[in-house]
């Protein structure tokens, strides 16, 4: 039988895919990666032991953890602690995913002697036509997370599993409460795996010796000084509510920009923009292409957008041009533009470095 370790995170997704995989045959062991442990011994959500172990005991599957908090704070916390006062917004799962879990779930799978590695991801891993592997789109997209993974490598990919691309989340649910599964109905995680008590800016003060950024200047886009702000490490771009500033008309960011310490307030209509430009790219589905070439393709611009149109050029070493045919809203610096073909698959991605307003 192959033989596949499962990264259990403690949560049902993870769980319904080890006992899927062990109903279909293969030889299932069950790891669980320890990327954070608090000051107070609270553990990550990516990595809640107990829950997992107790998972696997039911399965019936054997099961080990592993420490991995020294290669997370330097992968993962403190470039993400690094973004935020520098004025970008990270995406630290897509890194924690390439750089930690894919990384040492391989690791640990030769250790073990299994062919494979799998995850609880809603997500599915095909070979294409060209021979390069990729990723499809969930069959339900309210639950796909394919955007966090665009960044994984062809050696990543080839020796990869992902069981529940064709599942529902109530189908997932239902799965493990028919398995006796404790953690079946256990409640999805909505903030980041570190950050337990939901507030970033707090970890962000707890977690650096960095001088934090201070007060500065609300901003217009002429540069008219409009208020205060309490901390570029306290904005996002697109963000509207708790600004704590009054001007009897709705604003939004639209720029943070650190090296002036001021934030960019602008209307809703003008925090539109057609064109990007990413660095740190990743091509999954096609081999990179050679500066100057390009291609049409949907473009997620963050997690929760749906995806536009536009064209992706290359325009010089790791560096890339998105030009949106319809203006795409609240386009990060930090955050991830993800590129799809016309069958949902994975085509590549980067990080967004650039937003131009003015194109």
């Amino acid at each position: 039988m192959p033989k596949v370790i499962v990264g259990m995170s403690g949560g049902v997704d993870s769980a319904a895919a080890a006992y899927l995989l062990k109903q279909a045959g293969y030889d299932v062991i069950g790891v669980t990666l320890r990327t954070w442990l608090s000051p107070e011994g609270e553990e990550g959500r990516c990595c809640e032991i107990d829950d997992a172990r107790q998972t696997a005991r039911t399965i019936g599957i054997p099961y080990h953890v592993f420490n991995c908090i020294s290669d997370f704070d330097d992968k993962v916390i403190k470039p993400f602690i690094s973004d935020y006062l520098h004025g970008f917004t990270p995406n630290p799962c897509v890194v924690c995913n390439r750089e930690i879990k894919w990384e040492r779930l391989l690791y640990y799978a030769n250790v073990l002697e299994a062919d494979y590695v799998a995850t609880g991801h809603y997500a599915s891993v095909i070979r294409l036509e060209n021979g390069r592997y990729t990723v499809r789109k969930a069959v339900h997209s309210e639950k796909d997370q394919t955007y966090m993974l665009y960044r994984l490598t062809q050696e990543q990919l080839k020796n990869t599993l992902m069981p529940l691309g064709e599942y529902s989340k109530q189908e997932v649910r239902s799965i493990a409460e028919k398995a006796g599964i404790q953690v079946a109905s256990k409640p999805d995680s909505q903030e980041i795996c570190f950050v337990t008590d939901g507030d970033y800016t707090d970890f962000i003060r707890d977690h650096t010796d960095a001088e934090l950024p201070g007060e500065g200047n609300f901003v217009d886009e002429q540069g008219n000084v409009l208020g205060k702000h309490k901390g570029i490490i306290h904005y996002t771009v697109g963000q509207r509510k708790k600004l704590g500033i009054a001007l009897g008309r709705p604003a939004y960011i639209k720029k943070i920009c650190a090296n002036s310490n001021e934030i960019v307030l602008s209307t809703a209509d003008d925090i539109y923009c057609r064109t990007v430009i990413c660095k740190d790219l990743n091509f999954m589905g096609i081999s990179e292409p050679e500066e100057g070439e390009g291609f049409r393709c949907q473009v997620k611009a963050r997690y929760r957008h749906p995806g536009q149109y536009a064209r992706v050029e290359k325009i010089g070493e790791d560096l890339c041009r998105i030009l949106f045919e319809e203006p795409v809203r609240s386009a990060a610096p930090g955050q991830s533009a993800v590129f799809y073909d016309e069958n949902d698959c994975l085509i590549g991605g980067g990080v967004i470095s650039e937003v131009l307003f003015d194109e």
